[in-house]
C-alpha cells in the first residue's frame, strides 16, 4: 500500500497478482483515451527521466502495442502487449511482457495478463487493474526491477497530463 490513499497497491503471492487501484480526476471518456491512444500513453507511460516510443499500437482485440522504454541517453527496452478483450469505456485486457525490437517475447524476463477496468464516480475515475503472473518468481522480479515505483511516477505523470487535457 502506498501512502497515497487513491493509491493502493496489494501484492498476493499466493496467487501471483499484483492488484493496483487508483483514481484519476478527469472523465471517463479522458482517461480511456490515455490509456488508449499512443500518442497520450507515450506522454505518461514510463517513469521520468525514461519515456516511452511506441513503435506500433492497434488497439483492437487480436491487435497489439510496441514500445519501448527509452532512457536519456538513447537506451531502449522493449515490451510488447497483446490486446485480448476491449470493452469500450469499461475494461481492456492484455498479454505480454518484455520484448524485443520486433515484439519477440523474452522468456527469461516477467510476462503478465493485465486487466484494466474503469469505474466512473463523482466526476472522477477509478481503475482497477489486476496483474496475472505465470509464477512468482516472474512476479517477485518485476517488483525487484521497480515496478510499484516506476508506476507510482507514471500514475503522477498522467495526473499532469489529464490536467492539461481538462483545460
Amino acid at each position: 500500500m502506498s501512502n497515497n490513499p487513491l493509491f493502493d497497491f496489494i501484492v498476493n503471492k499466493e496467487n501471483n497478482t499484483i492488484r493496483i487501484t487508483r483514481e484519476f480526476d478527469a472523465s471517463l471518456e479522458l482517461v480511456w483515451q490515455a490509456w488508449t491512444t499512443p500518442e497520450l500513453l507515450d506522454q505518461w507511460w514510463g517513469p521520468q527521466p525514461w519515456r516511452a516510443e511506441t513503435k506500433t499500437m492497434d488497439f483492437r482485440e487480436g491487435g497489439f502495442w510496441l514500445y519501448a522504454m527509452v532512457s536519456p541517453e538513447g537506451e531502449k527496452h522493449w515490451s510488447r502487449s497483446d490486446f485480448v478483450a476491449i470493452i469500450k469505456e469499461k475494461f481492456f485486457s492484455s498479454k505480454g511482457g518484455f520484448s524485443d525490437e520486433n515484439g519477440v517475447l523474452n522468456p527469461a524476463l516477467p510476462q503478465n495478463l493485465w486487466e484494466n477496468t474503469f469505474v466512473p464516480a463523482d466526476h472522477k475515475v477509478r481503475v482497477d487493474m489486476l496483474m496475472t503472473y505465470d509464477t512468482l518468481t516472474d512476479l517477485e522480479k518485476e517488483i525487484e526491477m521497480g515496478f510499484i515505483e516506476g508506476m507510482t511516477v507514471d500514475f503522477q505523470q498522467l495526473d499532469e497530463l489529464l490536467s492539461t487535457l481538462k483545460k
